[in-house]
């Protein structure tokens, strides 16, 4: 009797039976993944809700007074008009700012809180697309942290924190643009494959019409985004077996076609005309002197990016995100009794070629490359030397790095988790240290941006209280009949205040401060 008890407990406890794969080494990182999925959203979503919480403290500086007073005394459409035909010729930029100020304080406040949750979805929608694609399940819970790390590292990791998230001007300028785009490549991937025609229609329909806002929204994201476009258009000619229809081509063409039209009425514009009448003369931009100093400042920008190893935390999400997806796909369990006979599927379409595949994964490389390169050229060109340093603009090419980053991470995470789960025995320990190094990374890299979110709540929380007790006093002094006010600088972000320059009549701050206040003239206090 007691042998053959032994001999049932050693067969209980068999390294072939379910319950032992059950809780064997592979378990591991299915019990880990959604305690560290867990923990980056709630360290990733911190950081962003300091952000969006911020919106309160926001008040006026530099361009915001001149498109309030602008908005308040135009309306929606003279403050358009005026962008047109004094201004830039930026007509979709200046439409969004007036009904953003139309709504006073209000509309600045609540702007970096619609941007996060617009992008966060965007993203979100566009990871499970491409798990899916991947034939693996989406997990939710990290996809969202995923795209809560993405934006922190786009929000804090540069060096314009304030100007990327919180100054209304820029944030239409060069933040929203990214989350339109996203929003848009959604679109054109549920347009294309909707078996209606007419949906199909009206998709190719806004791509025209939506690259043509966005080409009079923001120079550098229509540069960025067009070449990327472009560069689609070629890998998907049906000749190459990539598309087997010419409608992702259209797309492409039309979205192209747009962002053309959309710069060409913006360059053209009476206000693009007397912005370029202000510069000095200077050498042609394709001259082998200023591709040079191009060059050179192309450097510089990527010697700052390059120089913040909190980027780290993009590759390594998407490497979690990758082997999360993979452990989370359910496998066929092995069966005794055979399977019924199916009907033989029809013939796939030919599969693209070898070359066209790896031109596809590689398509971020020369995007990012050369849509920095022309983000620096546009910069050098109506800035001069030091436009470089306008680290606002640099969105437009570090949303599509940070996305390849973590794209080449899920799919090396998708392409390596049934390698390692599949080695005996060392495999599936081996496969738990990937994921455990992989989330520390994570981790650490978004930890790393806690400084600059401190540093930017206290700057933005002071400037705010001394705002609104000097806001309190002119607005006194102003209904009381003053026509001269002091006013003291309070500057915020690396942005002009009044007094910026020595010339008063230069001083474009200080009669937009004027202007809002009611007043004839400002003096520094």
């Amino acid at each position: 009797m007691s042998t053959m008890a032994a001999e049932g407990e050693e067969e209980r406890l068999s390294p072939s039976t379910p319950t032992r794969r059950e809780t064997g080494p592979r378990r591991l990182p299915r019990t880990l993944l959604p305690a560290a999925a867990a923990t980056l959203l709630t360290a990733a979503g911190a950081l962003v809700a300091v952000g969006c919480f911020l919106g309160l403290y926001i008040r006026p500086t530099s361009d915001d007074w001149c498109a309030a007073w602008k908005t308040r005394d135009l309306g929606v459409l003279g403050i358009t008009a005026d962008f047109y035909t004094t201004q830039n010729g930026r007509i979709a930029n200046a439409f969004l700012s007036g009904l953003l100020y139309s709504g006073g304080p209000a509309g600045t406040k609540i702007l970096p809180t619609l941007i996060t949750v617009l992008l966060t979805t965007a993203l979100v929608l566009l990871g499970r697309r491409l798990l899916r694609a991947l034939g693996h399940t989406p997990p939710l819970l990290l996809l969202t942290a995923c795209a809560l790390v993405l934006q922190a590292l786009l929000y804090f990791a540069g060096t314009r924190s304030y100007q990327v998230l919180l100054w209304a001007p820029a944030t239409i300028s060069h933040t929203l643009p990214g989350v339109i785009g996203l929003w848009a490549l959604l679109l054109a991937l549920a347009t294309l494959t909707h078996p209606r025609p007419a949906v199909r229609t009206a998709g190719l329909a806004g791509a025209l019409l939506i690259g043509f806002a966005l080409g009079t929204l923001s120079e550098p994201f229509a540069l960025v985004s067009g070449l990327t476009a472009a560069l689609t258009a070629l890998l998907c000619l049906p000749r190459l077996r990539l598309a087997t229809t010419w409608r992702p081509f259209t797309w492409c063409l039309l979205w192209c076609t747009g962002l053309a039209c959309g710069l060409a009425v913006l360059y053209t514009s009476p206000g693009a005309r007397w912005r370029r009448a202000q510069q000095l003369e200077k050498e042609p931009l394709l001259s082998t002197g200023e591709l040079h100093a191009t060059y050179e400042d192309w450097l510089r920008m990527w010697d700052t990016v390059t120089g913040q190893w909190a980027y780290l935390a993009a590759p390594a999400a998407g490497l979690l995100l990758g082997l999360a997806a993979t452990l989370r796909t359910p496998r066929p369990s092995p069966s005794t009794s055979p399977s019924p006979p199916t009907p033989a599927p029809a013939p796939p379409p030919a599969p693209a070629g070898r070359w066209t595949r790896a031109a596809l994964l590689l398509l971020p490389l020369p995007v990012v490359a050369l849509g920095s390169f022309a983000v620096a050229a546009g910069l050098r060109s109506g800035y001069g030397p030091t436009g470089w340093t306008y680290a606002r603009t640099w969105t437009s090419y570090l949303l599509p790095m940070e996305l390849a980053l973590c794209g080449y991470g899920a799919l090396l995470g998708a392409w390596a988790a049934p390698r390692l789960a599949a080695r005996r025995p060392a495999g599936p320990a081996t496969l738990a240290a990937c994921a455990t190094a992989a989330f520390c990374l994570t981790l650490a890299s978004t930890a790393s941006l806690v400084p600059a979110v401190q540093q930017l709540t206290t700057t933005t929380v002071a400037r705010s209280i001394a705002w609104d007790a000097q806001n309190a006093r002119i607005r006194a002094q102003a209904a009381q009949g003053a026509t001269d006010v002091g006013y003291r600088p309070l500057p915020i972000g690396s942005l002009a205040e009044p007094f910026f320059t020595t010339a008063y009549a230069r001083d474009w701050v200080a009669a937009c401060v004027s202007r809002w206040y009611g007043v004839d003239r400002i003096h520094r206090r």
